[in-house]
């Protein structure tokens, strides 16, 4: 695909469409919006725009259409796969003054908002109505961002994904048209499910300036519990074995003793230093709590677990997923001057114990440093490897590390992304994992988006 130069007669043209303070050529600028948190290299776009309505994205994205000058949508550059990356430079959508919640429908648990808005700051204001928007990717990412990338998290086990979560679109496609797929009822079986379609797309057929997100009620009650293990493998089959027995958790995570570790060298979190599962329940009654976590608990101790610790206070809960929420911002902080890679494969739950153990055992053949944590319950497993990035012999071993892991977890069943997206660094792994489907999501690209000018380089290499 070839982009025209960026001109100043195209940035005085942008500069009639938005008020100026909304538009930059700065260097400062560009130098934010140029990477985000993954190990890729900037990329410098050519121009920073803020919109503040659904009118003025469809108006840019127009322009740069027919000017054929490619845009990129950005959330807060909280992704890990180089989603937001402007890879051709052109002009880069910042959402960040399209922030407003819409309008709570409490009665209908939907509410309406800008692709600006943030995941956590939204939960605050939602709690006060009793719901909140389950699928939590951790970080205070856009609800953009997370409808972009799919984002699921800690409760995925439960709740699903984003888009599992997401009712109804504003859509700007390529030559600026909006259209809005989707609906407000509780099911639809009417044409074809545009809305999911465009969910996980990355911004790459079209733009999402508003949504209408599913709500779930807070639930009344809770209870969490943590249980360690001698190895990771009695871990991962505790995890099937819980999936297995109807219990149902909220959430079901798995860290191993490295990540332990540095959650305790970082944040004095007093866990005791092995194979550990944070379990999360929840219900409307007390003795049915009580009653999942003892089956829990029996279950664990037939996977000969060290020791299991329930009745966990709110404080003390709310610490635990804070600790690991931040076990990747722990694990950086812990290995000063080097660079990271996360793997983010999917597998089968049936499947899980083994993908953990294959990551584990093929980053110790190559003899690299590597911490292994995950959304067990959903069978997503984060394997953070950690080194020099500019030592050409290490990055060849990470990379051939990276291809054994990930193809394993594809010719599993699974997938070379569970949440992270695609971006640029798992673009290799397409055709892979997709076959022939994907050249039918090639055609879909080219139909929707003719010219390539949306957030050109990801999903396809």
């Amino acid at each position: 695909m070839t982009y025209q130069p960026f001109t100043d007669a195209d940035l005085r043209f942008l500069k009639g469409l938005v008020a100026g303070d909304r538009i930059s050529t700065g260097q400062s600028n560009l130098e934010i919006h140029s990477h985000d948190e993954s190990f890729h290299k900037s990329y410098f776009a050519d121009v920073v725009i803020w919109p503040e309505t659904t009118e003025e994205v469809s108006a840019v994205v127009a322009y740069a259409n027919k000017q054929k000058i490619p845009v990129t949508p950005w959330g807060v550059g909280t992704s890990l796969e180089g989603n937001p990356l402007p890879m051709f430079k052109g002009i880069v959508l910042d959402f960040d003054r399209m922030e407003k919640i819409l309008a709570i429908r409490a009665e209908d648990f939907h509410v309406d908002v800008q692709a600006g808005v943030k995941y956590q700051d939204m939960n605050k204001t939602l709690s006060r109505h009793g719901l909140f928007f389950a699928p939590d990717p951790g970080a205070n990412a856009t609800i953009g961002g997370m409808i972009g990338n799919n984002a699921s998290g800690v409760r995925t086990v439960k709740y699903g994904g984003t888009r599992d979560n997401v009712a109804k679109l504003t859509v700007v496609l390529a030559n600026g048209e909006v259209i809005h797929p989707g609906n407000w009822a509780q099911k639809s079986s009417s044409g074809y499910d545009l809305v999911h379609l465009i969910v996980g797309s990355e911004g790459t057929l079209g733009i999402v300036t508003e949504a209408t997100l599913k709500l779930a009620g807070i639930p009344e009650r809770f209870s969490a519990a943590v249980a360690t293990f001698p190895t990771v493998e009695q871990a991962t089959q505790t995890v099937y074995d819980i999936m297995g027995s109807g219990l149902g958790p909220a959430a079901l995570e798995l860290l191993d003793i490295s990540t332990v570790k540095v959650i305790n060298e970082e944040a004095d979190a007093g866990l005791k230093e092995a194979a550990t599962l944070f379990m999360e329940f929840t219900g409307t009654s007390e003795v049915a709590l009580k009653e999942d976590v003892r089956l829990a608990e029996m279950i664990c101790e037939d996977n000969e677990s060290n020791s299991f610790e329930s009745g966990v206070g709110r404080e003390a809960r709310n610490h635990l997923w804070e600790n690991r929420h931040k076990a990747y911002e722990y694990i950086k902080r812990n290995n000063p001057g080097l660079d990271f890679m996360i793997l983010d494969t999917a597998v089968p739950l049936s499947g899980y114990s083994e993908m953990v153990a294959y990551a584990v055992t093929t980053i110790e053949k190559y003899g690299i440093r590597g911490y292994a944590f995950g959304h067990a319950g959903d069978g997503n497993l984060h394997l953070v490897i950690a080194g020099d990035f500019s030592d050409t012999a290490f990055c060849k071993k990470r990379d051939e590390a990276n291809f054994e892991i990930v193809s394993h977890a594809i010719a599993m069943g699974g997938t070379a992304t569970g949440e992270h997206g695609v971006g640029i660094g798992k673009r290799k792994f397409m055709a892979l994992e997709h076959g022939e489907s994907l050249n039918l999501m090639k055609q879909i690209k080219r139909m929707m988006d003719p010219n390539g000018i949306l957030n050109p380089g990801k999903m396809f290499e």
